[in-house]
């Protein structure tokens, strides 16, 4: 099989397994750039080929461990399910992946980006993205019909994990969606590209968007568009939003991935004491 052949079968393997379009994508530009490092089709390539592409890519390319990860998942899935190559894939490495605290902005933070936006449309794609708590790929993908008004909901066709879900939507939020509705008159998808393409704006593009006013804000932290939907869970948090509710809100499939916010949310918000606060202390150590 010549590398494009490998492709097109790890295309259409994809796709028969059902595997989101996000991950059909992965897969395949992961396959494709390890065939391109050594110029051969994956048909001639081993264990100790994989490994040196992983390193390459750990040590000179400095990739995080999360990414190495998604490399490692889809040369494995090339392997097992497109080649069915007898190859010993538990040699390959994974990464124990370590999570920190992302950087959060403040509601202060939040209404200077929506200030420093300017257009209607970009800054209605982040009030979205922060009100409702959405990820990219799932404001980039919003149609016109899923605002529901009446319910104050938006509608989340197919979000991560292919599942269907409402998100809550703001007062404040519909009122500019409304506005950006009469200036726009968008058609079936809520978000339009620029670039006359007929279709809804690529997560590339949002992404690229939000940079652009976060510059404009004067803001210094790290943001990206899962920046405020992290904002919007810790400031749910931070009020007093029950975390189960949260957990609704944010499509998390399991409860732990929303108790994450415990430990982003301000200490005193939480309403728990040191247990050292219900002892009598005595404060006149000698010096």
């Amino acid at each position: 099989m010549t590398k494009q052949e490998i492709l097109q079968k790890l295309q259409y393997d994809t796709q028969l397994h059902g595997l989101s379009k996000h991950t059909q994508d992965e897969y395949y530009t992961k396959a494709k750039q390890f065939q391109n490092y050594y110029d051969k089709p994956a048909t001639e390539l081993g264990i100790e080929e994989i490994n040196d592409f992983l390193y390459y890519l750990l040590i000179e390319k400095k990739l995080t461990s999360g990414t190495i990860n998604t490399y490692s998942s889809g040369l494995k899935f090339l392997y097992e399910e497109t080649l069915d190559m007898p190859i010993n894939l538990r040699k390959m490495p994974r990464h124990k992946i370590t999570r920190r605290i992302p950087d959060i902005l403040t509601k202060e933070e939040v209404q200077k980006l929506f200030d420093a936006c300017d257009n209607l449309r970009d800054k209605c794609m982040l009030m979205t993205m922060y009100s409702s708590g959405l990820r990219v790929s799932e404001v980039v993908g919003l149609r016109v019909k899923d605002i529901d008004s009446k319910k104050m909901q938006i509608f989340i066709n197919q979000g991560k994990g292919k599942k269907d879900r409402y998100a809550i939507l703001s007062e404040n939020n519909l009122q500019t969606l409304r506005e950006y509705w009469k200036a726009y008159r968008p058609g079936e998808w809520m978000f339009y590209s620029r670039n006359h393409t007929g279709t809804h704006i690529t997560t590339k593009s949002a992404q690229d968007m939000l940079k652009k006013h976060v510059a404009a804000a004067n803001i210094t932290k790290k943001v990206t568009t899962h920046t405020l939907r992290h904002s919007f869970a810790t400031h749910l948090m931070d009020d007093g939003t029950d975390i189960f509710l949260i957990k609704k809100l944010m499509g998390h499939s399991e409860i732990k991935t929303t108790c994450f916010y415990l430990h982003i949310a301000a200490i005193s918000t939480i309403n728990v004491k040191s247990p050292m606060d219900t002892m009598h202390v005595e404060n006149n150590a000698n010096g």
